[in-house]
């Protein structure tokens, strides 16, 4: 007598128990994965602070005056990319530090129409050189600072660069995936990041 089959292939087996260890495990490796979108540095004495464009509750610019006031850099140069009701975002920014504190002469606008952080490092590329830089601070949040760190050293070679994590309202690495607007954080940042490595 030939003998009896299983009901269940092998395969479904093997994918049950990857299914078992992920859900056993998903703690861990979710947090790997909001741990590896961060790759922040120390500032150091430079020329200028680069402050990116694109975070509504002001992290990035308090983080980049800050540096100022330290002795970091003379001045930071505030990404502002139009459309914000007539503004553009460096001037909304710059407004809400200034109101909490900081020096207007802290900042300059670098008003722009980038629609990426590309274009942004291309901005900036023209900016840091025009004003004779050698080094910068950049500072975006820190979910955002693999990216973009590896985006503005690739387009502007040559100039030293740290790369300063502003924290964000609700992205924590670790348990991210506990609150809805950190899950569409690393969403979308995870996608933005594949783009990037695909050249899209």
């Amino acid at each position: 007598m030939p003998p009896r089959r299983s009901r269940f292939p092998a395969w479904f087996g093997a994918a049950l128990l990857l299914a078992l260890i992920a859900a056993a495990t998903h703690s861990y490796w979710l947090a790997a994965l909001g741990g590896w979108l961060v790759a922040a540095e120390s500032p150091f004495q430079a020329d200028a602070v680069v402050v990116l464009a694109g975070d509504r509750f002001g992290r990035r610019i308090l983080k980049g005056a800050e540096l100022v006031r330290q002795g970091f850099a003379p001045v930071a140069l505030v990404s502002g990319p139009s459309g914000y009701y007539g503004m553009n975002e460096s001037e909304a920014a710059i407004a809400f530090a200034v109101k909490r504190g900081y020096p207007a002469a802290f900042f300059v606008s670098v008003p722009h129409g980038a629609l990426s952080t590309e274009e942004e490092a291309a901005v900036f590329a023209r900016e840091l050189r025009s004003r004779g830089c050698r080094r910068y601070n950049l500072v975006t949040s820190d979910y955002h600072t693999r990216r973009a760190c590896g985006v503005f050293r690739r387009v502007i070679a040559g100039l030293e660069m740290r790369c300063v994590a502003a924290p964000d309202e609700f992205f924590r690495a670790g348990s991210w995936w506990k609150v809805r607007e950190s899950r569409k954080i690393v969403f979308f940042e995870a996608a933005k990041t594949l783009a990037t490595w695909l050249g899209l």
